[in-house]
């Protein structure tokens, strides 16, 4: 976890990525890299194995974004109209997804995040 600590008019904040505050919010640890998706090791020869390591890569993503705005798998996956079952599996790196349902959760994610913002 990445944290800044800075004084305002005599008072100490903590300045950290909105992400790991709201995992601390919800009473789960802010570090939660354990809990991701391994990368796939690299073969003999120093190289990976694209559609694993792609797959991982993409749940890693996907997950952190979905923690962020604090939010179950069911949620992201109604929001972006596809089942959880399928946002479960991707998530744990069983399937690769097609382009339209990239497209589907990407743009599900930006929604959420424009409302976050304002």
């Amino acid at each position: 976890m990445s944290i800044q600590t800075i004084e305002l008019a005599g008072h100490e904040y903590v300045l950290m990525p909105k992400g790991d505050y709201n995992r601390l919010r919800r009473g789960l640890p802010a570090d939660t890299e354990g809990e991701l998706p391994a990368l796939p090791p690299a073969g003999p020869d120093g190289t990976y194995p694209a559609v694993a390591t792609g797959r991982a890569l993409l749940a890693r993503k996907l997950i952190k974004r979905r923690w962020t705005l604090g939010w179950p798998q069911v949620k992201l996956a109604r929001r972006a109209g596809i089942r959880p079952e399928t946002l479960n599996r991707i998530e744990k790196c069983h399937v690769a997804p097609d382009l339209a349902t990239v497209n589907k959760l990407v743009a599900a994610l930006e929604k959420a995040e424009r409302d976050v913002r304002g």
